[in-house]
């Protein structure tokens, strides 16, 4: 109920109250002072119950104290209070049809009208008119009451539905984020296990101990790439990257790699460049795992809507840490894909390796 509404119903209600107490005090003296006034205050009081019971929904209080409502316009009228008595008749028919189910209210609302029929001075036209206009301000009450409480319901499937929506919204953020971090982390690992694995043959080998600490280095270079590579998917995740086609060229300084950009360049959606970075990542080291020394070549291909990434080696003799690493980053990679609407394919090429990825974008 808005403010206004809610002050009007307020004002109304002791504007009705100093009405009937005004009339006790200016006609009563005595006893019958004493039994209108307690009358009043009795009636004000059922009243006040039955609006909060009928609020909450309990229908048998509620018809309980309706009864008794119709019940205290009998002594009103015999008391020759006759504005409580009307105001009794004619305010438990409109409340009855306004608050109570048809089934129940309409019973109450013969006995009320019954009532002011019985006790009613006026004209017989003049009480028909009168009936049929508080039954028709009831049903008017009634209509608008359901009106307002269908608004209440819809706006609480409203928010509810925009709190489930947040939820969703926080959990898939959630997934989202977790996921890019197990990315970076599965190919920097991987990455610092191949340089530790070439260490370790080294070591096996009676290597210098100079080519062991290159190894090592680069092991603890990638260690630090890795991190880097943390903070740009956090970044990216907020919509702070660099250019797809910068980052490529970044990445294979240093391999024996080119990188090609065809179609229409574009800034593509941040799951979509970040699929894209991942999947050429997990290319290059699977091929200085499994072909060290190949020629690498890189193709970024935008088409109409999508892109394309095609990362083909050259092939050659597998190298000694070709049994490294479990084996699961383009299976990760496959799986991105699939969740962005988009496939990745693995497999020989003509000459050696080929990846290649297509997301929407």
């Amino acid at each position: 109920m808005s403010i206004a509404r809610l002050w009007f119903v307020r004002v109304l209600r002791v504007i009705i109250l100093g009405s009937l107490l005004w009339e006790a005090f200016r006609k009563d003296r005595g006893w019958h002072l004493v039994a209108g006034v307690g009358l009043v205050v009795a009636v004000a009081f059922l009243g006040r119950a039955f609006f909060r019971v009928s609020f909450g929904h309990r229908l048998w209080p509620s018809l309980a104290l309706m009864a008794l409502l119709l019940a205290s316009a009998l002594p009103a009228e015999l008391g020759e209070w006759r504005v409580l008595a009307l105001v009794l008749w004619c305010g438990s028919a409109v409340s009855a049809l306004e608050r109570l189910p048809l089934v129940a209210g309409v019973p109450c609302v013969f006995v009320a009208m019954t009532g002011f029929v019985a006790y009613n001075d006026d004209s017989w036209i003049v009480t028909s008119l009168t009936v049929v206009g508080l039954v028709l301000a009831g049903f008017t009450l009634r209509l608008d009451a359901e009106a307002r409480g269908s608004t209440q319901r819809l706006l609480a499937q409203e928010r509810a539905a925009r709190a489930a929506e947040a939820e969703s919204a926080a959990l898939a953020e959630r997934a989202r984020i977790a996921r890019e971090i197990h990315d970076v982390l599965a190919h920097s690992l991987s990455a610092q296990l191949v340089h530790l694995e070439a260490a370790r043959l080294l070591i096996e080998k009676d290597a210098t101990k100079q080519q062991i600490l290159d190894r090592v280095v680069a092991a603890r270079s990638m260690a630090r790439e890795g991190l880097a590579e943390t903070r740009q998917a956090l970044s990216a995740l907020r919509g702070e990257m660099t250019p797809v086609e910068d980052f490529l060229r970044e990445l294979v300084t240093t391999d024996r790699a080119s990188v090609t950009v065809t179609g229409e360049q574009r800034a593509l959606p941040a799951e979509a460049s970040q699929a894209v970075r991942r999947v050429a990542q997990e290319a290059l080291t699977n091929v200085r795992k499994h072909a060290p020394g190949a020629k690498v070549q890189v193709c970024l291909a935008y088409g109409e809507g999508e892109v394309r990434l095609d990362v083909r080696d050259s092939g050659g003799p597998a190298g000694e840490l070709a049994a490294s690493g479990a084996g699961y980053g383009l299976l990760g990679m496959r799986e991105r894909a699939e969740l962005l609407g988009g496939s990745l394919h693995a497999g020989p090429g003509e000459e050696g390796f080929v990846v290649t990825l297509r997301v929407p974008g």
